[in-house]
């Protein structure tokens, strides 16, 4: 069993720009492009517990800024497990881990997250 514990160098600038990414459309009230952001993030650091759980601790904070009970109570379980389940290797990789998908469910990776993917020397 493989443990993942570091996001690799060469994939962290990606995680970090949709953090920055959804930061700017949050901050101008384009919540819908915010969200993009985050379950692109989430994609990207799923594998990798601190960024894992740093993503659902901010999908915890745009379900109550939308004031979405649905988000709230869906983000708690993801945010106590998911950085867990990262760290074993055990993610539903493709997952953009909003309360509006099934937690464990895989989902294909889009074809411009795989070039990052790609790009950074990651196999995903």
């Amino acid at each position: 069993m493989k443990f993942y514990t570091h996001i690799p160098i060469s994939l962290k600038p990606f995680f970090e720009q949709e953090l920055v990414l959804y930061k700017l459309q949050y901050e101008n009230g384009y919540l819908q492009s915010a969200w993009h952001h985050l379950e692109r993030a989430h994609i990207i650091g799923q594998r990798y517990p601190y960024e894992h759980s740093y993503v659902h601790w901010k999908m915890l904070q745009f379900g109550l800024r939308i004031k979405s009970t649905k988000e709230i109570f869906g983000q708690i379980p993801r945010l106590l497990v998911g950085g867990v389940k990262s760290f074993v290797g055990k993610v539903p990789v493709g997952n953009p881990g909003g309360a509006n998908v099934p937690p464990l469910k895989p989902f294909p990776i889009d074809q411009e997250l795989q070039a990052i993917f790609l790009k950074a020397g990651v196999n995903h």
